[in-house]
């Protein structure tokens, strides 16, 4: 972590600072942080409200950022204020929304222990100019009264100290966290990802999407992806560096800005006609006004969006050239192992594939579905409670994890017997992914049948993976899974945050999504319309596709 005995964190992250600290340079932050960041008086906000236009485009959004050396101010978002720190060398600038230091050499924000003393004793002046209290200032009102956003960096107790050298790669999501609106872990999380922002837990970002015309089936997944706390993060950090020849065809960038526009704070319902565009220009199965299938707009932006993000810094540090490390394949990509077991020798031959989601078998299929097992007896397994008849999704992920055997018609050629032999062929998790999205196969379409399978799912608010683990495999005997001793491991242990249902039949239809914003409270979106939604709505709600949020995470 940090160099040094203490662990004290260092006083600069930056090496370039010290070419700003020149004589007055504390009296010129400060000038710039009252007048132009926290602006506490009604005269400053005035003066920042005439003054802070880009000298370049003459616009007061597109997050306005200020150059410590000289009197310009330019749009980080158009790159304004780049273009100005190039031509200048001028390698500092100041956030005018959050008071954040960029520099644009590091091509990040940055730390320096005077600075950020600075920053807060002006925030505090400001407050007290306000009649606010640290504590009565949310996110949402320091950004409307423009006095910045309330934020206190965080510095380790010894006993946080102490955690930290026993436990130097788990950080746990506590009980109270708001999946899908800014996770809080135990532990600092930014030494985690970089991109983490503690910030962002309190901005409102429940926002409708107008249907350009069946497109529900997209505004359902863009619900689910915008309320992806490590996605919403990353994006929000500009994280993303493009280098497509034509940025406007870039849907890592539209994505980036669509995450802006939902933690906005305006409620009226978004037009996503960019983000249409862009997806009919990429994926052109999807392109044309008929309905889609969410499940297929998924797995298509995602993979536009893994090969748009080959750029970006983690996707470049990829030690191996065929794997990728982007923010898609962080949170999204697991390791499904398959493991094909000669019935002569018992020699087994092992495979590692990457996946983002998996898709479930359900009864009522022409699929022949393995019997219920453990909980039909009333027990709860996974925290569903089993009623006579119901299928769980621990079921589903039984039936998907059993040996299946392969018979004579699919022999395979034995490394060990040298001749061809029947197998079994057992699937297990090798990896889980930060986010596992479930997809239950509702429609079926074979040469004989097309319709949409309606049976009921139930589905668990927390759900334990540790009994598909490859590593758990030989507690399970023929498909069924006998429970650990040690029930106590959360290393595997995933909360809900999104559900996405369809209505109607396989020909007529729609698609909605329950979102989790914060602990326990849950909305319906219906493209433009937000609804709230109880406990009970979602789990009793058809379910086609299920995202869950790993409740610990790790870092290397």
């Amino acid at each position: 972590m940090w160099g040094g005995s203490d662990m004290s964190p260092p006083a600069a992250g930056c090496c370039h600072v010290t070419g700003f600290k020149v004589e007055n340079w504390k009296q010129n932050l400060r000038v710039i942080y009252q007048c132009f960041v926290w602006s506490g008086s009604a005269e400053t906000r005035k003066r920042k409200a005439k003054s802070c236009i880009c000298h370049m485009c003459g616009a007061h959004l597109n997050r306005l950022h200020s150059c410590l050396y000289c009197v310009f101010f330019g749009c980080f978002t158009k790159k304004h204020i780049h273009e100005h720190a190039k031509a200048k060398r001028h390698n500092l600038a100041i956030d005018l929304l959050y008071g954040g230091i960029y520099c644009f050499m590091c091509q990040d924000y940055i730390y320096d222990k005077d600075m950020e003393q600075i920053a807060k004793e002006e925030q505090r002046k400001a407050w007290k100019l306000q009649a606010f209290t640290p504590t009565m200032v949310s996110h949402y009102q320091c950004t409307m009264t423009g006095i910045g956003e309330k934020y206190s960096t965080w510095e380790p107790t010894k006993r946080e100290l102490e955690l930290l050298r026993h436990n130097p790669k788990r950080r746990k999501i506590t009980t109270n966290c708001t999946i899908g609106d800014g996770a809080k872990i135990a532990m600092p999380v930014h030494l985690l990802l970089p991109w983490y922002n503690p910030g962002l837990n309190s901005i409102p970002c429940l926002r409708g999407l107008i249907n350009l015309g069946n497109t529900c089936f997209m505004n359902c997944i863009v619900q689910a992806l915008t309320h992806t706390p490590l996605l919403r993060d990353f994006f929000l950090s500009d994280r993303h560096k493009c280098e497509m020849q034509s940025p406007s065809s870039c849907l890592v960038c539209e994505m980036s800005t669509l995450f802006q526009e939902f933690y906005s704070g305006h409620r009226s319902p978004h037009i996503p006609y960019r983000l249409l565009h862009l997806v009919w220009t990429h994926a052109r199965h999807l392109a044309g006004y008929e309905q889609q299938d969410a499940h297929e707009f998924l797995i298509a932006a995602l993979d536009v969006l893994h090969r748009h993000c080959k750029g970006d810094d983690n996707g470049k540090k990829a030690n191996n050239p065929n794997h990728c490390n982007c923010i898609i394949d962080q949170i999204f990509t697991g390791g499904l192992q398959s493991d094909v077991t000669c019935q002569v020798c018992h020699g087994v031959s092992t495979t590692i594939d990457p996946f983002w989601d998996i898709s479930l078998d359900l009864p009522g299929s022409s699929t022949p579905f393995w019997p219920l097992s453990p909980g039909s007896d009333g027990s709860v397994v996974n925290g569903e409670s089993h009623v006579s008849g119901t299928t769980t999704l621990t079921d589903c992920l039984r039936r998907f994890t059993r040996p299946e055997h392969l018979g004579s018609s699919a022999k395979i050629k034995c490394s060990g017997c040298h001749s061809y032999q029947e197998s079994t062929k057992q699937l297990t998790m090798k990896k889980l992914p930060i986010v596992a999205c479930f997809h239950l196969k509702r429609f079926e379409h074979s040469a004989k049948l097309r319709r949409k399978i309606t049976t009921y799912v139930s589905f668990p608010l927390e759900l334990d993976m540790t009994p598909f683990m490859a590593s758990s495999k030989e507690s399970r005997m023929n498909g069924q899974y006998q429970q650990p001793a040690d029930s106590l491991n959360n290393d595997n242990k995933y909360s809900l945050f999104a559900v996405v249902n369809h209505q109607g039949t396989l020909e007529s239809g729609h698609y909605t999504s329950f979102i989790r914003q914060h602990k326990d409270q849950w909305f319906k979106c219906d493209d433009a319309i937000i609804t709230k939604a109880s406990i009970k709505d979602v789990l009793d709600s058809e379910g086609y596709l299920l995202f869950y949020h790993k409740q610990f995470l790790e870092y290397e």
